[in-house]
């Protein structure tokens, strides 16, 4: 007779970026929030054991494949696994999750996805290697469906599943958005093997109310309490000694009130602590206008902003729904610089009108106004990157429906992260010329010559710092120079890869052969 039960095990995978994906480099810092907090709730399961795979974030002496990838084999016979998850949320890894994915389901493991791209198309997947996929947030879904699969219930009491029976897909009912966060775990980075995380995501609100036709992120802004966004970062602190953290809410201010009083918590604990946090947030422009905000967010040490400027051309604003001037953004961004913060720009290149709207720019002009903003918004880091009609969303329905969307044959789902014309794009523009275009101004901005001031900043340092008063200011201005050069450089020799990528993988010829198609 057993004093225990035989416990089962969990292994939650994030599926590796394609080799030239625009994300790898900061990926190997951080992890995905979202199967992380699938993976806690997991753990608090009375007899399952749980570990999490981040393939982006994967290390010696985790063992590896001929290619240099986790090797899953190793894996599966170091700990065996009983069930797997996977991380569907971006439509560029879904090649590599349905590659492991058909691995682990022919070694006899219960596979289960989740995530945007899943969510929106499942059938594919659930043809090649997945058995369910789990629809909206997975917390709960997830513990009721492995509880169902381990007393063989029928998986038509669980809600919020979709699964391939007889040769069909079935859908269960829909499980309301969670609106109480306060039950759920803390995010547990101690599930994470063969990684090293030296910057934390962390969140508070779930949602976005800006309802953009080119996000799959909608409906209303669900908010946890200040309080438990405060106990994820004091944990982190106090056991993993983190410093460095990314809060991934779309929308940081969106609860405004709630957002203040955030700041002030994060204050006194880092006063209390005698530390100083580095905090990375997502913000929307018009807040520059919120002096009590800017003022609450320098106090508790944000610093880096991540800001969706889109476009530095009112006609494609416009298109995307934004109701801010190129001119407005531009005094807006000057003033996020003059309370100190650092500008994370980022822009969707050659977004495509709405029917009906009569607007060309040329190549040459476009570039231009680029070029033009992100100078005088005195931007310090910048991502450019080209339209991507996301399975979803608004914009992918629109572009399907007047058939503006690249054959999926020729250029596949790995395509899909922003780096690549995956639409035909509106005239005169091309698809070759917009891929150019990116190229060139992120090619721009990220430059070889940029170590010249590394160097330079460097030899400085000691003059920048007298007269030895206001020491504080002194040093964040000499390290914004310095920081935003040593970026600028490591972003040449990325930019540089992605050449490469292109033409190993033969991108030109797969673009050519579905632009055929279209013209046919």
């Amino acid at each position: 007779m057993e004093i225990f039960a035989q416990r089962k095990r969990f292994r939650m995978i994030i599926p590796k970026y394609p080799a030239f994906n625009v994300y790898s480099h900061i990926a190997k810092k951080t992890t995905a929030l979202g199967p992380l907090c699938v993976a806690s709730s997991v753990n608090k399961l009375a007899d399952w054991d749980v570990e999490i795979i981040d393939e982006n974030n994967y290390r010696f002496p985790g063992p590896v494949d001929e290619e240099g990838k986790p090797d899953h084999a190793a894996l599966q016979e170091m700990r065996p696994v009983d069930a797997v998850g996977f991380y569907g949320g971006l439509s560029c890894t879904v090649p590599r999750l349905m590659e492991v994915a058909g691995f682990y389901q022919q070694a006899g493991v219960f596979t289960i996805g989740g995530g945007h791209h899943l969510d929106a198309l499942p059938e594919e997947p659930l043809r090649n290697g997945l058995e369910v996929v789990v629809n909206g947030e997975g917390e709960l879904t997830i513990c009721e469906l492995l509880q169902a699969h381990q007393a063989g219930d029928n998986l038509q009491k669980v809600q919020g599943i979709t699964y391939l029976e007889n040769n069909k897909i079935f859908s269960t009912k829909p499980r309301e958005p969670m609106e109480d966060f306060e039950n759920l775990p803390l995010p547990d980075f101690g599930l994470l093997r063969f990684a090293k995380v030296t910057v934390y995501p962390i969140n508070r609100i779930r949602g976005c109310g800006m309802n953009c036709e080119f996000c799959a992120i909608k409906g209303r802004a669900r908010c946890a309490t200040p309080e438990r966004l405060a106990a994820q970062i004091s944990y982190l602190v106090e056991s993993h000694q983190a410093r460095d953290f990314f809060i991934v809410d779309d929308q940081f201010a969106q609860d405004r009130a709630e957002t203040l009083r955030f700041c002030e918590l994060i204050k006194d604990y880092q006063a209390r602590m005698g530390l100083r946090l580095f905090i990375t947030v997502q913000i929307r422009l018009d807040c520059a206008r919120d002096e009590k905000l800017l003022n609450a967010m320098t106090e508790c040490n944000i610093r880096s902003l991540a800001i969706g400027i889109e476009s530095p051309i009112d006609e494609e604003l416009k298109a995307m729904g934004k109701s801010l001037r190129a001119s407005e953004m531009v005094e807006l961004a000057q003033i996020f610089h003059q309370h100190g913060f650092l500008v994370h720009g980022m822009f969707i290149f050659g977004y495509p009108m709405r029917p009906g709207v009569e607007f060309q720019m040329d190549i040459k002009e476009r570039i231009k106004r680029f070029r033009k903003f992100i100078h005088q918004a005195r931007l310090d880091t910048v991502q450019i990157l080209l339209p991507v009609p996301l399975p979803g969303t608004e914009l992918r329905a629109r572009l399907e429906k007047d058939g503006r969307v690249l054959s999926n044959q020729e250029i596949g789902w790995e395509y899909y992260d922003g780096n690549f014309p995956i639409i035909v794009p509106d005239p005169p523009l091309t698809p070759e010329e917009i891929h150019e275009a990116m190229l060139t101004l992120m090619g721009k901005f990220y430059r070889l010559r940029r170590m010249l001031g590394v160097a330079i900043n460097t030899l400085r340092f000691p003059v920048a710092m007298l007269p030895l008063v206001n020491l504080r200011s002194r040093w964040r201005k000499w390290y914004r120079h310095w920081r935003n050069d040593v970026i600028g450089s490591i972003g040449y020799f990325i930019i540089k890869n992605w050449h490469k990528a292109f033409k190993k993988g033969n991108f030109s010829e797969k673009l050519k052969r579905s632009t055929r198609v279209f013209d046919k």
